[in-house]
């Protein structure tokens, strides 16, 4: 109790975390303060903050319990085989198109480990929600978790050549304002684009459109039916984009790619079993992805 309080900042958190009342948490942690006779936190009615004891004191329980995982996962490893169950979360579109065939691979692979994978647009909380490991795609702001780069997600601008002969191709971002956007509401700002100006300065764009998707494959649709522009990751648009059922625009100024990360808790040791995924991923996407070939 006294390591999910600090985790999370408050006895409500650590209590839901771990299944029980807030009282409960409340007095765990005062039974632990007598035992030790210290004050581990200061308590208002609007804060909750760790004392410098308290600071020090899990400081020296979180080793212990790192040393005890480690030691528990050597043990129950000493085989060779990984084993246990992984709770992984990843998007929605992503994990349907290009990530559940090598899960799947992994799955055949190492038979003594559990896949437990939710597949969420929703950023989950990492720690309070009990995952081991989570795929994001774009730009890390979370820095109380471990991050594992696995490869480059490139957006762009696309169209239907039917649509771009009878509406006109758009050859800087301003014009964008005369075409029917297609918007996918996935994205953190849906209604500003962003673009590279010569000097390499990224610039953002405000665009509309009378169509708007929370899924970026049924933009993808709308585009293919020559509804308008659309501005999507390579990872949707590539089969489309071989077919030649749209066509890149406003190539010129693509902006540098996003990324996708795995994210874990922060740990003196990541458990075997965490870390034989986080490879076998790295493995899958590493080198040129094979939806930014053959178009």
């Amino acid at each position: 109790m006294f390591v999910a309080v600090m985790e999370i900042g408050s006895f409500s958190g650590a209590a839901q975390r771990l299944g029980m009342s807030g009282g409960q948490a409340s007095k765990l942690i005062s039974k632990l303060e007598r035992d030790l006779g210290v004050q581990l936190f200061k308590r208002s009615t609007r804060s909750l903050s760790p004392t410098d004891v308290g600071l020090a004191y899990f400081e020296k329980v979180k080793t212990l319990l790192d040393g005890y995982d480690a030691l528990n996962d050597s043990v129950k490893n000493v085989s060779g085989s990984p084993s246990g169950r992984v709770r992984l979360s990843a998007p929605v579109t992503f994990g349907s198109m290009r990530l559940s065939s090598h899960l799947i691979r992994f799955a055949q692979h190492y038979q003594q480990i559990d896949l437990d994978v939710s597949f969420s647009d929703r950023l989950v909380n990492v720690v309070d929600e009990g995952f081991d490991l989570a795929l994001r795609i774009g730009k890390l702001t979370d820095s109380s978790l471990m991050a594992r780069k696995l490869c480059d997600i490139r957006t762009i601008i696309l169209a239907s050549p039917q649509y771009l002969k009878e509406m006109g191709i758009p050859a800087h971002w301003d014009e964008l304002s005369q075409h029917e956007c297609i918007v996918d509401t996935n994205f953190r700002d849906p209604f500003h684009w962003s673009f590279k100006d010569a000097k390499g300065v990224i610039q953002q764009s405000p665009i509309s459109g009378r169509l708007r998707f929370s899924n970026a494959e049924v933009c993808l649709q709308a585009a293919c039916a020559d509804l308008g522009i659309a501005n999507l990751p390579t990872f949707v648009a590539a089969d489309a984009l071989r077919e030649k059922r749209v066509v890149p625009i406003l190539t010129a100024y693509e902006p540098d790619p996003l990324g996708l990360y795995v994210l874990y808790p922060a740990a003196k040791h990541l458990a075997r079993k965490s870390r034989t995924v986080i490879d076998f991923l790295a493995t899958a996407f590493s080198g040129d992805v094979v939806w930014d070939t053959g178009w």
